[in-house]
């Protein structure tokens, strides 16, 4: 059998541990033997990185752009315990985000419908797209560690000379800051990667952020986005007979729950809205959760549960008016519960009972804010203790 021939190479960025068998295995099993494959080949191991202070990251996004078709296996972003086990030079930065950033290009997410697989929520009937923007925000943070008392400035310096100032936070004692940015530019690349990807598939754009909260730098990426709508795209939406609508996220996470599916929505606002929004009652029984949970309204309850979370995370939210109660759960990370409450406007209810909290090694098993309930029973602590408070501006007590 003739196999199918190649006229232009694809980017080939090999990745770490079990990735690196299975894609060995994809090419000689199901690639080799039918196409006559040609790749331009960027081992992107760690291994590989660190012996190239990460510039071969950078080779593989510009090839990648020279191209316009990479396949890239999964790699490992080294935390603190990885510099250690690799002996690594330098704490190394996520290769997808310094390739996104090159590319300042879309990522698109979009499920696969299987027959026999249902999902999860039963209104579900056509696929949900995440768009995530490639560029900027937490992938291209700066942060610094604050040692001690002092004021953080955020300053922006004009090519005049010039200054502006903003005070970030007046520290009266130790903790940790972080600048974010974007570029007018690649928001606007964004906005039309959206509506364009949305035309070619016939779907709705929903659009969400926090603008309420951050009055600048979300209100700004829902300006350009309805700007550009607007000018250019809305007369070809009207005639796809689709749409595009801006809502904050805590509404944006309400309609998705009870959508049938089926649009584009941008995938801030999922990582920054996970968890229970929005419902009446909850109850998880002997659940593993593996990446944290949150709960922000309603009755949610936790039942002989396992939370795990990652080193610098709270293995759970609770936020806003809800009622939540853990009873015979285990805590088995870095941090417990958090409880937060903005302004005292919001008020949570956590009663815990029989739980275990005592692999904590980071914070104290409950963090809150003032303003809170809090009824605890039965626990196992960890030497880190039991309550920690922070004042949010909220007048009541807790």
């Amino acid at each position: 059998m003739e196999k199918i021939r190649m006229m232009t190479p694809l980017v080939e960025m090999d990745g770490d541990e079990m990735t690196r068998i299975l894609w060995k295995m994809i090419k000689e099993e199901l690639l080799l033997p039918f196409v006559d494959l040609k790749t331009e080949y960027y081992d992107l191991g760690l291994e590989k990185r660190d012996e190239t202070n990460d510039q071969i990251t950078i080779d593989a996004a510009e090839a990648t752009k020279k191209y316009g078709v990479a396949v890239k296996c999964a790699t490992i972003t080294p935390n603190a315990a990885r510099v250690e086990e690799y002996h690594l030079k330098e704490m190394w930065k996520s290769p997808n985000g310094t390739i996104r950033a090159i590319l300042d290009g879309t990522v698109f997410r979009s499920p696969i419908i299987v027959k026999g697989i249902e999902p999860y929520v039963k209104t579900w009937k056509k696929p949900i797209t995440l768009a995530r923007h490639a560029y900027g925000d937490v992938y291209k943070a700066s942060e610094m560690q604050i040692p001690g008392p002092g004021k953080v400035e955020l300053v922006y310096t004009a090519e005049d000379g010039s200054k502006s100032a903003v005070t970030v936070h007046e520290f009266k004692g130790p903790g940790v800051v972080q600048g974010m940015h974007n570029l007018d530019a690649s928001i606007e690349s964004f906005a039309r990667s959206c509506f364009t990807y949305a035309l070619a598939t016939r779907q709705d754009v929903w659009f969400a952020t926090k603008d309420t909260i951050s009055k600048k730098y979300d209100h700004h990426f829902k300006d350009i986005f309805q700007e550009i709508f607007e000018k250019e795209y809305k007369e070809q939406f009207d005639a796809a007979g689709i749409t595009y609508f801006y809502t904050l996220i805590d509404d944006a996470v309400a309609r998705v729950v009870k959508s049938e599916g089926g649009f584009i929505t941008n995938a801030g606002f999922m990582n920054v809205a996970f968890g229970i929004f929005n419902v009446e009652s909850v109850n998880y029984t002997n659940c593993t959760f593996k990446n944290g949970a949150c709960a922000s309204s309603g009755k949610v309850t936790f039942t002989e549960c396992t939370f795990y979370r990652s080193h610098d995370k709270y293995s759970l939210w609770a936020y806003g008016d809800v009622d939540v109660t853990v009873n015979k759960c285990t805590f088995d990370d870095y941090r417990g519960i958090k409880m937060y409450s903005e302004g005292g406007a919001k008020t949570v209810d956590l009663t815990v009972t029989n739980t275990d909290f005592s692999a904590l090694t980071g914070k104290p098993a409950i963090v809150a804010t003032l303003g809170n309930s809090i009824t605890l029973s039965g626990n196992t602590y960890s030497a880190k203790g039991v309550l920690e408070l922070e004042d949010n501006g909220s007048s009541n007590g807790i």
